[in-house]
């Protein structure tokens, strides 16, 4: 045995640092379990909740009927017993959502397959069974007419849709018309001047024209609010209820395989096009969607032009010396300051400061009604920007640094100026290490709640950012953003416990979201490291 195999025996194993890679192989797999723990939790709280459950009619021993889900079977109190939690919906006739009931109390639980569950406008789902409709007692004929009745009113109400859209693009158009004149005005204009009085009589002629669409819209509504059907809940309470309320309808306990895999995919499709209803514990999340998007993608461009020049300037440029060690602190403090400072800083400043300016020099006939001076997605996009901006410069630096120094000697030799070099060079060797920063800090931007709260997202914003009216894209609109939608129904709806699905069904997409979004900067980081063979960056 020579000297080094006698020294290795004698250090043992603690020396050569085993346990000290089994324990950073141990944290690995627990992270990694905790992560496949939480996406489980989510999914099984969230994929179930489209699926068409089934109807029970609890019948009581007291001879009380009860009509509803079950949702979940538990130990009763002090663990006596066993009980169910039932959703009854009917919240208008109710004042509740679900109901425990202890299985000693139950005589019969039975599916009635022409129980029906209504989807609604408003006061939620409603269970229970068809009366009548326009003197048809209940049958099947009776359904079939329902069904039919249903149908040609909606088939109408898609019809009125072009009522509104009128409306709205006659709105537009005032609201631009009254701009033009409040701005005429507000530099000394007079009634008397030929433009004030050509707006004012175009003013007339869309205010008539508005007046007469919102009376047939009024009429048309009126019409179809008057087509009713009666329905009846599990103790025979009745409720009269407009089909133009009624959004679906389904008999879960009559549905085939296919029908309830029909019926899921619709969900998913509302899900994903529609907008919410029910405040916002009902229908789509379109606007939440977009919004979210939209402002990651504005955010990235403020952030990763303004990091990555400002961490090829520290590592390439600038001399060392204090001052730029001063400056590497406060990067790095700032990227670890809470993110609720950023939304304080950035009402201060870009609301405020930027966008109150902004009024006062462009719009100050509008005045003292904000136009940029409140909270919207330009600014809500700054925030984020300065928020992720010190994660995109560390991880620039990092990635230049990463680079050896023969790489830049090399280039020198061979006639390169210090910016080509960089430019031809170093940055496509480090571009994936700087797209690495990029990807957390869009992953990070896209989960934040905290700084959008105060400085434009908002429950429900009645138009998008890009819509089909000039200018078209609308920087100064509030919008909707998934990860304040979780908020919002979790901690604001006034039914928790009923929202709570929505919660998971909600947290689910944004992870999906951010996943795509990572997934598609990380396949381009992929294609950067084989393109300039930089795998060891």
């Amino acid at each position: 045995m020579d000297f080094m195999d006698r020294q290795q025996t004698k250090r043992g194993p603690l020396a050569e640092g085993e346990p000290f890679v089994w324990a950073t192989g141990a944290a690995l797999a627990i992270t990694l379990l905790m992560t496949a723990v939480l996406l489980i939790v989510i999914m099984a709280n969230g994929l179930g909740y489209f699926w068409p459950a089934s109807l029970a009619t609890i019948h009581l021993k007291d001879g009380e009927t009860v009509l509803g889900t079950i949702m979940k079977e538990t130990a009763g109190p002090g663990g006596k017993g066993r009980r169910i939690q039932v959703k009854i919906a009917n919240r208008d006739l109710n004042g509740l959502d679900f109901r425990w009931l202890d299985l000693a109390k139950v005589k019969e639980i039975e599916y009635d397959p022409n129980a029906v569950i209504l989807e609604r406008m408003e006061y939620g789902n409603f269970y229970g069974f068809l009366k009548t409709l326009d003197g048809w007692k209940e049958s099947s004929p009776a359904w079939a007419a329902f069904e039919t009745a249903w149908a040609e009113v909606q088939a109408q109400a898609n019809k009125d849709k072009s009522l509104s859209a009128r409306i709205a693009k006659l709105n537009n158009a005032m609201e631009r018309k009254n701009q033009r004149l409040r701005k005429l005005k507000f530099h000394g204009g007079t009634d008397g001047d030929p433009e004030v009085r050509a707006i004012q009589r175009r003013l007339a002629g869309l205010k008539a024209n508005f007046d007469d669409a919102v009376a047939a819209q009024t009429e048309a509504t009126g019409k179809l609010r008057a087509r009713k059907a009666l329905f009846a809940d599990a103790s025979g309470r009745e409720k009269e209820i407009a089909l133009i309320d009624i959004v679906r309808y389904y008999k879960p306990n009559a549905m085939s395989m296919g029908a309830k895999c029909s019926f899921y995919l619709a969900k998913i499709r509302e899900l994903l096009l529609d907008n919410p209803r029910e405040s916002n514990t009902e229908g789509g999340l379109f606007p939440s969607i977009f919004g979210t998007v939209m402002l990651t993608f504005l955010m990235s461009l403020f952030s990763f032009p303004f990091g990555l020049i400002a961490g090829v300037y520290l590592r390439e440029y600038a001399r060392e010396g204090l001052m730029v060690r001063i400056v590497r602190i406060a990067v790095n403090n700032l990227a670890g300051i809470p993110s609720i400072v950023y939304g304080i800083f950035g009402l201060a400043f870009f609301v405020y400061g930027v966008g109150g300016t902004i009024d006062e020099i462009f719009f100050p006939e509008r005045l003292p009604t904000p136009t940029f001076g409140t909270g919207g997605l330009l600014w809500a996009s700054l925030t984020l920007g300065l928020l992720t901006v010190p994660v995109v410069i560390v991880t620039t630096e990092e990635a230049l640094g990463a680079i050896p120094k023969g790489v830049h000697e090399g280039a020198y030799a061979l006639g390169a100026t210090k910016f080509q070099t960089l430019l031809r060079v170093l940055l496509p060797m480090a571009s994936p290490g700087i797209m690495t920063g990029f990807i957390l800090a869009m992953a990070r931007a896209a989960g934040e709640v905290a700084p959008l709260m105060i400085t434009g997202v908002v429950k429900l914003a009645p138009a998008l950012p890009i819509d089909g009216n000039p200018p078209f894209l609308h920087f100064d609109r509030k919008f909707m953003h998934l990860g304040f939608h979780i908020y919002d129904i979790g901690f604001q709806s006034p039914n928790v416990e009923a929202a709570k699905p929505m919660v998971f069904v909600t947290t689910l997409l944004l992870v999906l979201l951010v996943l795509i979004m990572s997934s598609a900067a990380i396949y381009l980081r992929n294609t950067m490291r084989r393109k300039y063979g930089t795998g060891r960056l």
